[in-house]
């Protein structure tokens, strides 16, 4: 290992400790005492605010107002942060008012010619593609800092049956295919509910906190299924092929034969309503054997399309 990369190392791993002495130093980077403290004067000279307390306990300190070291990326690493980039760059709204382009400019200053080349043409090549919308989430960063902070937020709040005024407590948010949720337990209903947040209104921060029994991560890792109801539907070659693009289906398709399929699992009853709607888009691909309130619905819908689009008179 370089002496560059190594004192960057040395220098995160003080970042991290902020107390430590040099024999820890020199332990976890297999050097000498002697050594450590070369390096930690080293790294101090580079602006590392370090200052050593004497006597049987002492040892070194980094100051609160620390500042983060340079870190060294190999090319690997650089097109892999402009990968994550891309992930961003349809979302209207960012958390932290992410500038893209500015933290592009910033990390590419450093670079030599023929990597920023690479880059360019990278973006011509790689993406990571979501559908654009044009709905912004203004409430994106707030609702983070209520999250981290435990703190429960007064919404308003536009859904199906209408605009009204909730309480909740954010567990974090989340993207998929464009757009912002915000996973939230609602004030006395007990259960995690989804607000889409540019369907937030209005925010407002109050003076409540929490302790939620469970993260969002666990939430979205194990999703509730509290009324669990049954799922079979029969799928021609291309509704197999169509359910394996849809990311709760994707792994419930079992084949039967080279030109059929089906589907076996079990879904919330909560969620039939979402459910009828992606067989519906499936139409002729697909066909629900059960449950029967999603075999009533589609019909029901079924009939309506054709009163809609019946053939008109004359």
């Amino acid at each position: 290992m370089s002496k560059a990369k190594q004192l960057m190392d040395v220098m995160m791993y003080v970042n991290a400790k902020r107390i430590f002495t040099a024999q820890e130093v020199a332990d976890e980077f297999g050097v000498s005492v002697r050594t450590a403290h070369r390096y930690l004067t080293e790294i101090s000279d580079m602006g590392v605010p370090l200052y050593t307390e004497q006597g049987r306990h002492g040892g070194y300190r980094t100051l609160k107002t620390r500042v983060l070291p340079p870190i060294l990326f190999d090319e690997d690493e650089v097109f892999a942060i402009f990968f994550a980039f891309q992930a961003l760059k349809r979302y209207t709204s960012l958390p932290f008012e992410l500038n893209i382009d500015s933290a592009s400019r910033k990390l590419l200053a450093g670079f030599p010619e023929d990597t920023k080349m690479m880059i360019d043409r990278l973006e011509s090549v790689l993406t990571f593609w979501s559908p654009s919308r044009t709905a912004g989430s203004p409430y994106l960063k707030d609702v983070i800092e209520a999250a981290l902070h435990r703190r429960v937020v007064r919404i308003r709040y536009r859904s199906k049956s209408g605009t009204g005024d909730r309480e909740v407590l954010p567990l974090g948010v989340y993207a998929q295919d464009g757009l912002w949720y915000m996973p939230a337990l609602e004030n006395g209903k007990g259960e995690v509910r989804v607000f889409r947040m540019d369907r937030m209104e209005t925010l407002t921060l109050t003076d409540s906190t929490y302790e939620p029994d469970i993260r969002m991560q666990e939430w979205l890792d194990a999703y509730p299924v509290r009324e669990p109801v049954r799922l079979y539907a029969e799928l021609t070659r291309e509704g197999a092929r169509q359910c394996e693009s849809i990311p709760w289906l994707e792994n419930e398709v079992v084949m039967q034969d080279e030109h059929r399929g089906i589907v076996d699992t079990i879904v919330d009853r909560n969620d039939l309503e979402y459910v009828t709607q992606v067989f519906l888009r499936l139409g002729l691909e697909a066909k629900v054997i059960e449950p029967p309130e999603i075999v009533d619905s589609l019909r029901e819908k079924a009939r309506l399309l054709s009163l809609h689009y019946g053939e008109s008179e004359g």
